[in-house]
Formats: structure tokens, sequence, C-alpha cells
């Protein structure tokens, strides 16, 4: 393959599954541009997704999985449609067999990833795949797994930097929602994003959220914001119940693209370990982030303005989807712990930040 990386000129790359994997991967994808700055390179993703890497200067366009859970007729459908465009590199990013069968299909001639997964022979470079812990996770900072694939190719590893951007409609669109939804608007806003689509066993309680909501309204001048996705209109409701002061509830009322452009607002995130607090940090916005079944080594990166709360339980970490017992390695992470950190942020001159955010180039539409 070395001898003929040069001639790569469309390039497909399979994206991850997951909101905060797409993003950690936002490296990966810049390093890859550098390497072939005259390629085509088209990066599909999960649906739903899309809008993640909208007004991304390092790809030219991002498609969805179409087959994406349908069986395999629509996996033959779209690897027809794949076989129509010519691909002549494909970039495996998630470690899935079946990410490596579409691209079999399709027809791409070159196609590289990680061996692991039982898919070794699908692949024309095998990569291999990173040690794994006693547990048999993969406890690598996603970041450097996909730059792992890129050096593979021959790219440098420039930075391990999050970076996204936001397009004039994504903004256009979370200026609107704000504005819609404001009771008293404040100069400054505090954004909770309280699901996680890995399972309950993430989520900090709503009512949590509910009392640093209001101790935050209470004793600062901002204005706290939910966003989330449709399916955690339940946990939104709950936590607007709990709340005494007025709070901004966006969750699955705006698009990805605007839950972006809003995060990109905001003085402060306050979340679980879930794909929000990765938007955050990719705009550099201050995150106080909950981790309770999950470790840090896997996102163990881009830390700066990150403060990461835990409880010393002995269960953790689990990586169970729903805990079995008393989920006490959330539950006893009170709220006035995360309002003692907050607090003093909040406090501090933010001036400097906020310019610096409206001077970040939005994209283009």
């Amino acid at each position: 393959m070395g001898s003929s990386m040069h001639q790569f000129k469309n390039i497909l790359v399979r994206g991850p599954n997951w909101t905060g994997d797409v993003v950690m991967a936002t490296p990966g994808l810049r390093a890859l541009r550098a390497r072939f700055p005259q390629a085509r390179i088209t990066v599909q993703l999960r649906p739903g997704l899309e809008p993640l890497l909208a007004g991304a200067p390092w790809i030219d366009a991002v498609t969805s999985v179409r087959s994406y859970h349908k069986g395999l007729r629509a996996m033959f459908a779209e690897a027809r449609s794949l076989r129509a465009q010519h691909f002549d590199l494909g970039v495996l990013l998630p470690d899935s067999f079946s990410s490596a069968f579409l691209m079999r299909l399709a027809g791409v001639p070159e196609i590289l990833g990680y061996a692991r997964g039982g898919r070794s022979g699908l692949m024309t470079q095998k990569v291999v795949a990173p040690a794994l812990d006693a547990q048999g996770r993969l406890m690598l900072a996603r970041e450097l797994h996909v730059l792992g694939l890129m050096e593979a190719l021959g790219a440098a590893r420039l930075d391990t930097r999050l970076e996204l951007f936001t397009t004039a409609e994504e903004e256009a669109e979370a200026e609107r929602a704000l504005n819609e939804s404001a009771q008293d608007r404040k100069h400054k806003i505090v954004v909770f994003a309280p699901g996680a689509a890995y399972g309950p066993s993430k989520i900090w309680p709503p009512e949590y959220f509910a009392k640093l909501g209001d101790e935050l309204a209470r004793r600062t001048n901002v204005s706290v914001v939910l966003v989330g996705s449709p399916s955690e209109r339940a946990l939104a409701e709950e936590i607007v119940q709990n709340m005494t002061s007025p709070v901004q509830d966006l969750v699955g009322r705006i698009s990805l693209g605007a839950v972006k452009a809003v995060l990109r607002r905001a003085a402060l995130m306050v979340c679980n370990d879930a794909g929000a607090r990765h938007i955050a940090v990719a705009f550099g916005v201050p995150c106080l982030v909950l981790f309770g079944p999950t470790s840090i080594e896997k996102t163990n990166l881009n830390l700066e303005h990150v403060e990461v709360f835990t409880e010393n339980v002995s269960c953790r970490p689990c990586y169970k989807r729903v805990c079995p017992i008393d989920h006490a390695c959330l539950r006893r992470i009170l709220p006035e712990r995360l309002l003692a950190v907050a607090l003093p942020l909040l406090s501090e001159q933010r001036e400097a930040r906020l310019h610096e955010m409206a001077a970040q180039p939005k994209g283009e539409a």
C-alpha cells in the first residue's frame, strides 16, 4: 500500500457511531487531509450524526450509512450505490465487522482498519490493534485510536485538539431558539446536557441537575439551558418540574447542528460522560463532567477546561448500561460539589473568552 498512497484521490472514511467518538475523530480527519490535500474525502456517519461535521474544512462531503441496522438487503443496495462512486481508499474508524463488510461489498480496492472483530480477511491493510485490558476493553483515548490509523497511511500526528464548526443556518436556528424560549435572558448561559445515549447508568439524577440549576440561577447572573435529543424529553421535563427558577428547555426541540451553536455560546457546561461534553470541549467551553460507571482513561485527552467528578466506590468502573444496585457512583456526587467549582468559574472574568468565541469562524452555509 505504501508505494501507491500518493495516488489516492477519492477516500471514504467510515466514521464512528457515537457523538463523542465522532468529535474525538476530528484530529485524525485533520491529519488525513494534511496527508492527502488534493483528495476528495467523504465521511460516512450513522444517520442523525451528520451535522456534527458540518462546516469542517478537512472533508468534502458527509453522508449517512443508509443501511445502518437495516439488514443484508439494505447493505447490498447501499454497496451498489457506493460502488458507483469509485472510492479508491476506505478507512474504517469503527472496529466492527459490518463496516468492513460494507466496504468490501462496495468494491473499495484498498481498505484500512484495525485487525479486530474477525474482519482481517476483508481488509487490504491491517493495523495491529491496541492491547486490551484484563476485562477485554480497549482503554485508549479515541483520538489516539483514530490517529493510529492515519499514521499507518503516512500521516503526521499534528495534534490531538478537538475542533468543530458551525454553519450560518445552525447559528441562526440556535439564536431563534434561545430568544423564543427565554423567560429572563441573561448575558451568560450555563448549558446542562442531562442525558446519555449509553444508558441510564451514566445519568446523574435529574433532581440533582435541578438543584444545581436553581443554585446557579440564584447566586449568579446566568440563564440555565437544557439540551439533548428527543429521546430525553422525559428527563428534561423532570428537571424543569423540579426547578423553581426559570430554565430554557431546548431538549429535542432543536437540531444537532443548533446544539453545537448553543454550546459554542456557553460560559459553562454541566453534563454526564457523554457526547455533548466533547462538543463543548471542541469549542473551548469549560465543562463539569460526571463519571459514574465509566473511566476517564478512555477519554483522557483535551482536559484543559474539564473538571471531572467521580465517587470512589468499589464497583466502578463497571461499564454496565443499567446499574443493578444503588447507582452510588453518581448518587453520591452531590450538587454542592459541582456548585463549589462552578461559582468561581462563573465569577472569573470571561469577557475575553466571549470575544474570542465571537471571532471564531462560523463556517460556510
